[in-house]
């Protein structure tokens, strides 16, 4: 009885040392674009980031920008993938640096897009005063900052220009609002319409794009300040050289993207300038808190 007690105990504390040898998790924020539609591909992603920097890597999915800035500024994550609106803000200290960014179509760049139902009558911005639209997040420049500005030109606000306007926190929910008649128009991201047009035509075939943005940088992969920089310069190093292996181009065929590639941070100033050119005044109060999704975590 003793032995076996024994060696119960040895058992336990040999666990207990291998799981503390076990390299800490990276932990990787991603808000809700195309993620919910793809969580098998970011499985795919998480396991193939985890072999090449060496440390399990797990995608933390969020429901809002804000949600992960906070995680960021508390230390709860590593990394982000964030749009280039919160990127550009003041933050005093500072607590992220710009990565990577990828590259889309040739470019690291993308626009906004104001869509409207297929079948609707409307063909510009300003043929949906009064009505329903439909916007992606508070920090989001292509699904609020830009389309605030158009209106701003025109001498208008979002709050007073349409009858009602709301807030999906998704790109993707946006354009399903608008093919299904729920919002007369929506402002979204043109990479996550193009990206579904791929890969879901029955619902982007319900909508029409009457508006195209100018380009602006690329919504960004940060890094918190603070983080060990051997890991920081790895995780760049294996984003980047993602094009140099199958494994990693299947991936990028997956989400779309032609590579990622390192930009000086002048990429953002138009984001800047427009966010400048505003006074900022939101429209609903900020999101309520809500639990992370862990994507590719077995804890």
């Amino acid at each position: 009885m003793f032995r076996a007690v024994l060696q119960l105990l040895v058992l336990a504390v040999a666990l207990g040392s291998a799981r503390a040898a076990e390299p800490t998790a990276v932990r990787f924020g991603l808000t809700a674009v195309v993620v919910r539609e793809n969580l098998q591909l970011y499985d795919r992603w998480s396991a193939y980031l985890s072999k090449h920097v060496g440390r399990p890597v797990h995608f933390v999915q969020a429901r809002s920008y804000r949600e992960i800035m906070g995680l960021l500024e508390a230390g709860g994550l590593d990394f982000g993938w964030i749009c280039g609106y919160p990127f550009v803000q003041k933050r005093d200290p500072e607590f992220l640096e710009l990565l990577a960014v990828p590259v889309f179509e040739g470019a690291p760049l993308y626009r906004s897009y104001i869509i409207v139902p297929r079948d609707s009558a409307f063909a510009a911005l300003a043929d949906l005063e009064g009505r329903v639209f439909a916007l992606s997040d508070p920090d989001s420049n292509s699904g609020y900052l830009v389309p605030q500005a158009m209106l701003a030109r025109m001498g208008h606000r979002p709050d007073s220009f349409f009858r009602l306007n709301f807030f999906t926190y998704s790109h993707a929910e946006t354009i399903e609002a608008v093919a299904e008649g729920l919002a007369d128009g929506g402002a979204v991201d043109s990479y996550v319409w193009e990206y579904l047009n791929r890969t879901q035509p029955d619902l982007t075939a319900q909508t029409r794009i009457i508006v195209r943005s100018d380009t602006f940088g690329f919504p960004p992969l940060v890094s918190r300040l603070g983080i060990d920089p051997e890991l920081r310069d790895a995780m760049a190093a294996v984003l980047v050289g993602m094009t140099a292996e199958p494994e990693g181009r299947e991936l990028l065929d997956a989400f779309a993207l032609d590579r990622f590639g390192t930009f000086p941070e002048s990429l953002f100033d138009s984001i800047r300038e427009t966010a400048d050119s505003l006074r900022q005044v939101p429209l609903v109060a900020p999101p309520p808190a809500r639990a992370v999704r862990i994507i590719g975590d077995s804890e």
